[in-house]
């Protein structure tokens, strides 16, 4: 199957690895308006095909995307470039929003006319609120947001930390926005079926608390403690890209916090959602508190606020 990266910058890249990695396409065309960049990339990446799983990489502009059962976007400014790295600011990705956006309208379009039948992922910051305008722009319900995917993979790798276990053991799920009013879903969080809550009681309220505050602080951040290291936050996502691809070209229906929009709270946000060809074909809201639900309400909330803005 053939699948196109468009935005071969450090997501870009990264994410088309882990796609080489996977060997879940038989086809990956990247597309970048610096078509020199593209073209190097996959010159580059190229060199290493004899040790990968069979692929025909090449560069490309829209008119190659045609028959792609596929489209990743990740073409956009980051957080970095974009001035969204104040870890006092409550906008945090949102902050990045209207410079996207602007980039969306004029790239969806072209993108939908080269390949109509394409399902789309959004991976642009924000890209929830993108995510939404996409479907807008492209006039079906084929569009996904990478949504909490990463920051529920974060959570497992910092609880497993905590509780030293393997993060395979771990099950725990966030929900709602990519930014800073992600719900981590402490409350049906477990390892091998026994409650996170219950094991941090054991050492004490206070512990526990500072445990939970620690782990939500490095969650919330992760993106900006990364970009101070190197630059960019792009290995994580693009191993989330990669096994969402392999999702969707598999037509797996297996269960991720991706994005969709739905319908009973008027915007795109992140769910347990059933992801395959089609993009989501079903979601599921996972076990909650009474707290955690008002959480996700004001979420949801905030994602309707930032989105009206654009669409």
């Amino acid at each position: 199957m053939k699948v196109g990266v468009i935005g071969v910058g450090a997501v870009g890249s990264a994410a088309t690895m882990a796609l080489l990695a996977r060997g879940c396409a038989r086809e990956i065309v990247l597309v970048d308006k610096n078509g020199p960049r593209a073209k190097g990339v996959a010159l580059d990446m190229g060199y290493g095909l004899p040790l990968l799983p069979p692929v025909n990489l090449k560069a490309g502009g829209a008119t190659d995307l045609s028959g792609a059962a596929l489209l990743i976007i990740t073409a956009g400014v980051n957080e970095a470039a974009g001035g969204a790295t104040d870890r006092s600011d409550p906008s945090g990705r949102l902050r990045l929003l209207d410079r996207n956006a602007s980039i969306y309208r004029e790239l969806v379009p072209e993108l939908v006319a080269a390949a109509p039948g394409s399902t789309i992922m959004v991976v642009t910051d924000p890209p929830d609120p993108l995510a939404e305008l996409t479907r807008s722009l492209a006039g079906h319900d084929r569009v996904f947001s990478t949504g909490t995917v990463l920051d529920t993979l974060r959570f497992r790798v910092h609880l497993s930390q905590v509780l030293g276990v393997g993060p395979n053991d771990v099950q725990a799920h966030v929900v709602g926005e990519h930014g800073t009013s992600a719900v981590l879903l402490w409350s049906s969080a477990t390892v091998a079926g026994v409650p996170v809550l219950d094991i941090l009681s054991r050492h004490g309220g206070p512990a526990a608390d500072h445990v939970r505050e620690d782990v939500e602080s490095e969650i919330r951040y992760a993106n900006i403690n990364i970009i101070e290291g190197i630059g960019a936050s792009q290995y994580g996502i693009g191993a989330v890209v990669g096994r969402l691809a392999e999702a969707v070209l598999h037509d797996e229906q297996a269960l991720f916090t991706v994005a969709a929009h739905d319908s009973d709270r008027r915007v795109t946000l992140s769910l347990l959602s059933g992801l395959g060809a089609d993009g989501v074909t079903r979601t599921y809201l996972p076990a909650m508190n009474e707290d955690e639900r008002q959480a996700l309400q004001r979420s949801a909330e905030i994602l309707r606020q930032a989105t009206a803005t654009i669409t």
